[in-house]
Parts: C-alpha cells; structure tokens; sequence
C-alpha cells in the first residue's frame, strides 16, 4: 500500500461520521419533499446548538477514560437558576441590573459557576476519594434533578429577560447567536483537545493513566479539571435551554443524556477513551438532528426517533470496532 493511500484512508476513517452526514442528507435531499431548503439546514444547526454544547463536557471525559451521567440534570439546574431569577413570569423574580445588557453574561457566568461546582464535586469524589466515576455521576443525575424539582416546587419560570433572549432571535448569517455559541465551543475544544498540553494529557491520561503518571503528567488536577469544565459546559448549555424555551421547567432536558451519549458514539470518541473526534461529535449532533427533522417532515411517529437513535448508536459501535481493526491493519 502506497503512502498516498494510506493517507487517505486514514483520513476517510478519521472523518467517516462527516461523509455519512453528507450522505444522509443527499439522500433526504432527494426523497424527502421539501428538505433541500436553506431554512431546514438552518434549523437542523439550530435545533443541535444545545445538544452539541453538552456533548462537548461529556466528550471530555469519556476520552479521559471516565463518564459524567449528570449533565443533563446540570445543564437542568443551570436553566431552572437562570429562569428563576431572572423570568419576570411564573416563578420567575424578575431580577435586573444596570446596564440591562449585563444581564445576558451574568446569567451565563452564574449558570456555568452552578455547573462547575457540581462537576468539581464529582471529580473530587471520582479522582481524591477513590469513587466509582458511574455510580457517582448517576447520584449527580438524580441529586440534581431533585435539587430543580425542590427549588422551583414543580412550577416553571417564565418570559427570561429581553437582554438574555435577544441571543436566541439574534442572527448571523441566517443562523441565531446561540447556534454560533454553540458553533465556536467546538471550535475551541477542537484546538484544546489539538493544539494544547491539557488535550494531549487528557488524551494520554485515557489512553492508559498509570503510563502518564508514570510519565509525570499530573493527572489528579487534569482529570479534576475535566469534570469541572464538563460541570461548566453543561452549565452553558442549561443556559442556552433557557433562552431557547423563553424560561425553564422541572423536566427541562429531560432524556438529552442518551443524545448526548450518541452524539459523542457516532462522532468516532471511544468509550475506552483516549481518542480525541470533537470536529467529529459535531457532526455526530447534525446528522441526529437531520434525522429528527425528517421524521418530523414525514409524520412518522415519535417512537422512531429513539429506534433510529439506538440504531445509529449500535452502528457506531461497530464502526469503532472495525476502524480499529482497519488502523491495524494499517499500521
């Protein structure tokens, strides 16, 4: 085999999920009436801007070999906080400030804060006190959820404030701001993961730990600080729920969890971890979201949607098998 071939095909199987995306949108294109529109690709980036900010906190730490089950019921609480303060409806208490558009980064800052603490308290039972990363997280996710059935007493917030919705109706280029927040955060994460110290300790430290220990990286403080900075990223996204629904309910997110984890599947990250495809689990987030929309355009009933998931989940495990089997060949 040439170098040239080699090349490419490791190039195919490095961007496999973007050729599959491409592929699945032709093919709706083609056979679904009306889906070749400007203003459904849109949506489809739109409609993914929550879920793709999610799946980037939990893509951390699944490529650092762990898992974090509680960024939904996060990113729940970081809406129910943002919605309760600062709806003027509701639950809501209409808080304000002086500049009004202060409000938009002080409800970002205080949605990531609460996401942040919560994951700082999951890496520090995970990494100091020895705990089972799964079972930990799991208590997170229904602690959490409790925490915003408690605080808002099952009622909703409300008509968010102006300054804060104004990201939601906003637009660029077709697109509303939190899709380009959302757009910008992979693009950040991509060049961490790629270009920084941290991203390749963290992909040393789950590719084996003991090796990078060994190896002097530090690994209590980066593995720590992952699950902070997956805490903060469902933070954002819990924030970006809220200026999407206007407010936040008590089952706000309820079951985005499972996206996420096939969204960060079907992009190409191990759940071994020590592979790093965040370019990847954005495509992951367009392709669940192009099938949603087709379901929809097509009526077809809203069982589909968790049958095709599961599915696609189940193809992109065995896709990761034979693209190991493929590199070894390769290699």
């Amino acid at each position: 085999m040439t170098p040239t071939t080699r090349r490419t095909l490791e190039f195919l199987l490095d961007n496999l999920v973007w050729v599959i995306l491409l592929a699945v949108l032709a093919l709706f294109s083609l056979f679904i009436p009306n889906y070749f529109q400007l203003g459904i690709f849109a949506n489809i980036i739109e409609a993914s801007s929550v879920l793709g900010v999610m799946s980037i906190g939990l893509a951390l730490v699944i490529i650092a070999g762990h898992m974090d089950l509680s960024v939904e019921s996060v990113a729940a609480l970081s809406a129910m906080t943002v919605g309760m303060l600062f709806c003027s409806a509701g639950i809501g208490m209409g808080l304000t400030v002086e500049p009004e558009w202060l409000l938009a980064p002080i409800s970002l800052l205080l949605g990531m804060l609460v996401g942040g603490i919560i994951g700082a308290i999951n890496g520090v039972l995970i990494v100091k006190v020895k705990m089972n990363a799964f079972i930990v997280t799991l208590a997170s996710f229904i602690w959490v959820r409790g925490i915003v059935l408690a605080v808002s007493g099952g009622r909703s917030a409300q008509d968010l404030a102006p300054a804060i919705r104004w990201f939601g109706i906003q637009r660029l280029l077709g697109l509303p701001l939190t899709a380009w927040i959302a757009i910008l955060c992979f693009v950040i994460f991509s060049f961490i993961m790629a270009k920084t110290p941290f991203g390749r300790h963290l992909l040393m430290i789950g590719g084996n730990e003991n090796a990078a220990f060994r190896a002097g990286i530090k690994v209590n403080r980066i593995l720590i600080t992952a699950f902070i900075l997956a805490g903060a990223i469902a933070g954002l996204s819990g924030w970006l729920l809220a200026i999407r629904t206007s407010g936040a309910t008590a089952n706000l997110g309820t079951g985005m969890l499972f996206n996420a984890f096939a969204a960060v599947v079907i992009g190409g990250i191990s759940l071994k971890g020590g592979v790093s495809a965040l370019p990847g689990v954005y495509a992951g987030v367009l392709l669940l979201s192009s099938i949603n929309t087709a379901i929809n355009l097509l009526q077809l009933p809203a069982t589909s949607t968790q049958l095709i998931h599961g599915l696609l989940v189940l193809a992109a495990v065995l896709l990761d098998t034979l693209k190991l089997k493929l590199r070894q060949k390769l290699a």
